[in-house]
């Protein structure tokens, strides 16, 4: 199999990292309000209680962990959560903290029942990590006053507050904070008919016309993350503008994917690239990941991070205790013949017993 150059992680068209692009979006497309945001129902509808109940007891909302793969709202959370409750949102992220003075700087600003948003909280030095568990129990952070044999530990009282932290890597969350956040909610990846939903919302807000069939079309190809859909139709808006009416509709989702080489079960080059290795090279495997890795040219906690998530969730890529496997769907996706037990090779889709 001849090596195919794909692009940095950053740069993929799939990736669902936030780049500053999206950003600059995500104030045009960022719902106000629970009632606005699509998907996630069971966690938006005990949300909308946990908010009720919040307000109507005067009380700020209790600590929340958000957890799941980048790109699937839960920035957009905490913004609704502090619009929600009427009160200030005051970002940050676990790598932006570096030390305790800076936490401090950042709870004493703190107002009544405002949302202190960390996202990457999983990133969170240790020291930093222990000076926060007395802020998020008891609303108060200890500030050392002096200097040597005279200094002493000084408890500083904090307005009540509320800490929505963010997560995509729950396993490097440390117990004692995790058992600090009385609300620990998943995401999970959007059904094809939700985000169609948001693609829909989402060009109504561009001012692009899109019927129902480019957005289903975009849905089915924007790996359940509405980051994705949401750059989808900037790209497929080029198109439409360019080589059609400016109506999004299914002909325009196709060239769009086609020439951005997205095919019909949203996977780019890498993927295809990187199940093309395991089948091609290994025979489907067991492989451990650090020799896929250079088989792939690429840095370990690249593949796991950013390339195998989705194809784990899809089916196309099997874990087991020797290593990864490519499964079924993967070799019927690609068009590929799959090994028997004896050596032998079988047609594409047809039935075996190797997994």
């Amino acid at each position: 199999m001849a090596k195919q150059s794909s692009p940095p992680p950053s740069e993929r068209l799939l990736d669902a990292e936030g780049r500053d692009e999206d950003r600059r979006f995500d104030r045009i497309f960022r719902p106000d309000s629970l009632a606005d945001f699509v998907g996630q129902t069971k966690h938006k509808e005990n949300l909308q209680v946990f908010v009720r109940a919040a307000l109507k007891r005067g009380e700020p909302l209790d600590h929340i962990l958000l957890c799941g793969p980048p790109g699937l709202g839960k920035t957009t959370l905490a913004y609704i959560l502090a619009y929600e409750m009427g009160v200030n949102l005051h970002l940050s992220s676990g790598p932006a903290i570096e030390h305790k003075g800076m936490l401090t700087g950042l709870l004493t600003r703190l107002q009544k029942n405002d949302v202190l948003f960390i996202d990457e909280i999983h990133r969170l030095s240790a020291p930093v990590e222990e000076a926060l568990y007395p802020a998020i129990e008891d609303f108060r952070i200890d500030v050392m006053m002096g200097e040597g044999a005279y200094a002493e530990s000084i408890p500083l009282d904090l307005k009540p507050f509320t800490l929505v932290g963010a997560t995509t890597r729950t396993g490097l969350l440390t117990k004692p904070l995790q058992e600090r956040f009385g609300v620990t909610l998943r995401l999970d990846f959007y059904p094809p008919e939700d985000l169609a939903r948001i693609i829909s919302r989402s060009a109504a807000l561009l001012g692009t016309p899109c019927d129902e069939g480019g957005a289903y079309a975009l849905a089915v190809r924007s790996r359940g993350t509405p980051r994705v859909a949401n750059r989808l139709i900037r790209r497929a808006r080029d198109f439409a503008d360019v080589h059609g009416s400016g109506k999004i509709d299914r002909e325009i989702v196709e060239l769009t994917c086609a020439r951005l080489d997205v095919d019909d079960a949203g996977l780019d080059t890498m993927d295809r690239r990187l199940l093309g290795v395991l089948i091609e090279h290994y025979d489907g495997g067991p492989v451990g990941v650090e020799t896929l890795a250079a088989a792939l040219a690429e840095p370990r906690d690249t593949i796991e991070d950013v390339y195998e998530p989705y194809l784990l969730q899809q089916g196309y890529l099997g874990r087991t205790p020797r290593g990864r496997i490519a499964t079924k769907k993967a070799y019927e996706h690609l068009g590929a013949t799959q090994k028997r037990r004896d050596g032998s090779r079988k047609e594409p889709g047809t039935q075996g017993n190797l997994f």
